[in-house]
């Protein structure tokens, strides 16, 4: 009987899955989150625990047959969060492990294309992440930005942020998922906060924006309105440029 694996929903968590299932010689049966286990009534389940020592040892042997940009592909496919992302990141660890070359463009092989797939619909949404994410200031002089990614990029975007704000004191906080980054200048650290507001709207009271900031998205309106002929306020073709689930980031689309 195979074995369905359950882990703490981090890369070293899921490595630590990896160790166990060649230690062990159990082929998964599935591989998922804690949070999602759907275990069934005959199943064989066993939940790993993160084991740092053990993560890092099937790094040393990844680094042995992937390069840097591969290894990084399979930690953005996890970060997709979709079912069944973790056992196409085992298939192909399992497929390079075994193989005696390089099988990074070995697409024919389902696992390999399916990282690659996947680990570049998640580079898209870091890019526009970096594109539409807008700031608002607080009266505590903080700029907060409310996102709601298709998938967990918090992880991936906080070195663009640090180098084009780094004077600035910010806060990007992703609703979906309950947590975000908070950097004071100095450093940038991960941060879960009470109270946030749910669902996915960008737009804060009245009360908490300082009157600056009231001042600059008006004046946003005001150049969107000046560079963005008629044709183009037609919702259907402004959808062409602008994917329509990143509206709520942007003040100058509140109209739609």
């Amino acid at each position: 009987m195979k074995t369905d694996y359950r882990y703490d929903g981090t890369f070293p968590g899921l490595m630590s899955v990896i160790f166990e299932i060649y230690a062990s010689k159990n082929e998964p049966g599935s591989i998922e989150r804690l949070y999602r286990s759907s275990q069934g009534m005959f199943s064989n389940t066993v939940y790993v625990a993160t084991d740092e020592t053990h993560s890092k040892r099937v790094m040393r042997g990844l680094g042995k047959k992937l390069s840097a940009v591969a290894v990084k592909n399979l930690y953005k496919t996890m970060l997709t969060e979709i079912p069944g992302a973790e056992m196409h990141i085992y298939g192909m660890i399992k497929h390079a492990l075994s193989s005696e070359k390089n099988i990074e463009t070995d697409y024919r092989n389902q696992h390999v294309s399916e990282i690659n797939k996947l680990s570049r619909k998640v580079n898209k949404e870091v890019h526009r992440m970096h594109a539409f994410v807008r700031f608002q200031q607080t009266k505590d002089e903080i700029y907060v930005a409310t996102i709601t990614p298709d998938y967990d990029v918090i992880p991936l975007i906080g070195t663009h942020f640090e180098q084009r704000y780094q004077d600035q004191e910010w806060l990007i906080y992703d609703t979906r998922r309950d947590y975000g980054l908070y950097f004071n200048q100095q450093n940038t650290t991960i941060v879960q906060l009470h109270n946030m507001p749910s669902g996915s709207k960008k737009k804060r009271s009245e009360k908490v924006l300082n009157e600056r900031e009231e001042a600059t998205e008006m004046l946003w309106k005001k150049y969107h309105d000046g560079t963005n002929s008629a044709k183009y306020k037609h919702q259907q073709l402004y959808l062409q440029q602008i994917p329509g689930r990143y509206w709520k980031y942007l003040p100058e689309t509140e109209e739609y």
